[in-house]
């Protein structure tokens, strides 16, 4: 198909959403609930082929010999799907923001103002391997009221295809408006210049995915652009913490899914607990096939247990089990090292000490600061919040994990009685 057809075809998919996003605003709490339940249903009932469109693509995907890490984010089986489906009730169950009223006040003049959470409108997302993302960014925009149009990576698009297919018929039997979650087939480059360049149609898009994607989007994008750049997380280990949660946490925060954009890269250790610490942790981490990259006292202590850091790992978000280890003589060298080289993601503390662990979480610059916490838990489920569209990395207008808030924006309702400016106009 030229690139012509494939803009047509993505300009009229952008006009029918606009014209769903409009529908979606009269649906009410509980009809948009009702809808969602039934697409949790449709996802169980279509199991079978949802799996089957999995497998081409896990095919596919170890014919291009993509990474272990990178082949598990997209395999799905019965119990990923019934997460997923889960996730979708889940989501249902949680308030609706839509029509909260952020605050109101009465002016000398009798005039109401209330400020109000309203949808965005009509939400584009560009997001590579997960198939997990389709649900979960369709069921938050529809919570939250807006049209969506998705446009996957080659990695996934057979699944992509088949959950958006789920989700959108088992809606339309609740009453779902035509066209509001919608899936561009195509996965070439040229769609994603197509969807930045249509802000007629899309109020915002949000790119998840590498950082070759986010900045291509960011180049292209003719409408506001949320980011969800590089999952460089530190976890600094400091000389005050408790030897066995240090431990637990770097294990956790490094093995227990080390392709996501959570786990952590980078491991910071105080000078005056690495000589005690470190060879506790490697022997976890050689047990568990990770690869570790040091600086000089990291191979000083561990010999050929690990190979030297060069200057790129520590601006690298590896997605797998590999970590770079830097040994740092204060809180404050940790600090500079992370607001240097982090992206500004989720980074930790581990500490005894309340005072350093306050300083810390004041001074690092990341959207989730934790304290004797695994960073793993920087997700939008953990944080009570559902489904997440990604963990933004921006500052304006959301930051952290995307849930139904932040796919709204507030709109300003004047009410009155006749009042006018027209004998006391100023502007």
């Amino acid at each position: 198909m030229d690139k012509l057809e494939i803009k047509k075809i993505i300009l009229e998919m952008g006009s029918q959403a606009r014209a769903a996003a409009h529908a979606l605003t009269i649906l009410s709490a509980d009809k948009k609930n009702a809808i969602l339940r039934a697409m949790a249903t449709s996802l169980r009932e279509q199991e079978v082929g949802i799996l089957e469109a999995n497998a081409k693509d896990i095919a596919a995907g170890e014919a291009n010999d993509l990474t272990a890490a990178m082949l598990d984010r997209l395999r799905l089986d019965h119990d990923r799907i019934e997460a997923i489906a889960t996730g979708i009730e889940e989501v249902a169950a949680l308030a609706d923001p839509v029509g909260e009223v952020l605050s109101d006040w009465v002016r000398p003049n009798d005039i109401h103002f209330e400020q109000v959470r309203v949808p965005i409108g009509v939400i584009g997302i560009i997001y590579e391997s997960r198939p997990n993302v389709t649900s979960d960014a369709a069921v938050l925009c529809l919570k939250s009221g807006n049209a969506t149009i998705l446009r996957g990576g080659s990695e996934a698009i057979h699944s992509n295809k088949a959950i958006a297919l789920a989700l959108q018929s088992g809606g339309e039997k609740a009453g779902l408006p035509a066209n509001a979650i919608q899936l561009i087939p195509f996965t070439d480059r040229e769609s994603v210049s197509v969807m930045a360049s249509m802000d007629q149609w899309l109020d915002v898009i949000i790119p998840r995915g590498g950082k070759g994607l986010i900045e291509t989007v960011v180049s292209l994008a003719r409408m506001p652009v949320i980011k969800h750049y590089d999952g460089i997380c530190h976890t600094y280990i400091d000389k005050d913490a408790d030897m066995e949660m240090a431990v637990a946490i770097a294990d956790d925060a490094k093995t227990h899914k080390p392709g996501v954009c959570n786990a952590l890269e980078t491991l910071l250790v105080h000078r005056d607990i690495v000589a005690d610490f470190l060879p506790k942790i490697a022997d976890v981490y050689q047990s568990k096939g990770v690869e570790m990259r040091g600086d000089a006292t990291v191979l000083e202590l561990l010999g050929d247990r690990a190979s030297a850091a060069s200057d790129e790992d520590w601006d690298t978000e590896y997605l797998d089990l590999i970590i770079a280890i830097k040994v740092v003589d204060s809180m404050d060298e940790a600090v500079k090292h992370i607001n240097t080289h982090s992206s500004r993601h989720s980074d930790c503390i581990v500490t005894s000490n309340q005072s350093c662990a306050q300083l810390f979480m004041t001074q690092v610059d990341s959207a989730c600061v934790f304290h004797n916490v695994s960073t793993r838990f920087s997700d939008g489920g953990e944080f009570g919040f559902g489904a997440e569209i990604g963990i933004s990395t921006d500052k304006l207008h959301a930051r952290g994990p995307m849930a139904l808030r932040e796919l709204t924006s507030y709109q300003y309702r004047v009410r009155g009685d006749g009042q006018i400016r027209a004998t006391h106009a100023t502007t």
